[in-house]
């Protein structure tokens, strides 16, 4: 009963139509975060743009300084040499032929898809099950090279991928609450200068209509998004 008023207590504190200071919500979630597992704290960017027309969107990737907190499942398809520069670099999953087969049976155990080039065109035969589930890899994103190692350390130090949905909104987890209120705000900032730098050229004015972070099972807070520029 006590645990449910103090609980009662954190929830009154909180104001929904209010826009925040970023470190100021921060620190809200954090102090009224309820639950036994540690929730991450994900924001959400609604941005100035026509999803309709592929010039105006957005996608891409990059190292969060403080990391995601996240443990990265990673899967490798290549071959020698190649393959074991990815079992050294601490891969999940390597391998070529026998590796598409398992994706094509559904076994899709890894959040993130490594490939050398050479295996692009076994990896187009099974594009229409890695694009729904976004695990194409990519030359942009740096997901399909020949610098295995690089690709694999940064996977596995917190990098994220980013790509905004329909309505034009861009969702990232930036790191677990019990990370300092300090290193979950430069996670934020150095997300939000992400996606303001990659404002295309054809779209005019203002870029970021909103910026809202939550935690897993927490409140969504609207934050003063010009105090991380």
């Amino acid at each position: 009963m006590k645990e449910s008023k103090n609980k009662k207590k954190l929830i009154d504190k909180i104001e929904i139509e209010k826009i925040y200071e970023p470190l100021e919500a921060i620190k809200l979630l954090k102090e009224c975060s309820f639950v036994k597992f540690n929730e991450t704290l994900d924001v959400a960017i609604n941005l100035k743009m026509d999803s309709s027309k592929t010039e105006q969107n957005i996608r891409g990737i990059l190292n969060l300084p403080k990391g995601s907190g996240k443990t990265i499942r990673v899967g490798v398809m290549a071959k020698g040499d190649k393959a074991k520069e990815a079992n050294d670099s601490g891969a999940d999953i390597v391998g070529d032929d026998d590796f598409a087969q398992k994706i094509t049976d559904g076994q899709i155990h890894f959040d993130i898809l490594i490939a050398t080039p050479d295996m692009m065109p076994t990896i187009g035969k099974i594009g229409k099950i890695l694009g729904p589930k976004g695990l194409m890899p990519n030359p942009k994103l740096g997901t399909v090279t020949q610098d295995i190692k690089s690709a694999v350390l940064n996977a596995k130090s917190g990098q994220v991928q980013y790509k905004n949905d329909k309505a034009g909104i861009v969702h990232a987890g930036l790191g677990k609450l019990d990370f300092t209120a300090e290193d979950l705000l430069e996670n934020l900032r150095t997300f939000y200068l992400s996606i303001v730098k990659a404002k295309p050229d054809t779209i005019k004015g203002s870029f970021v209509k909103k910026v809202t972070i939550a935690s897993t099972m927490g409140f969504g807070l609207e934050i003063n998004a010009t105090t991380l520029r």
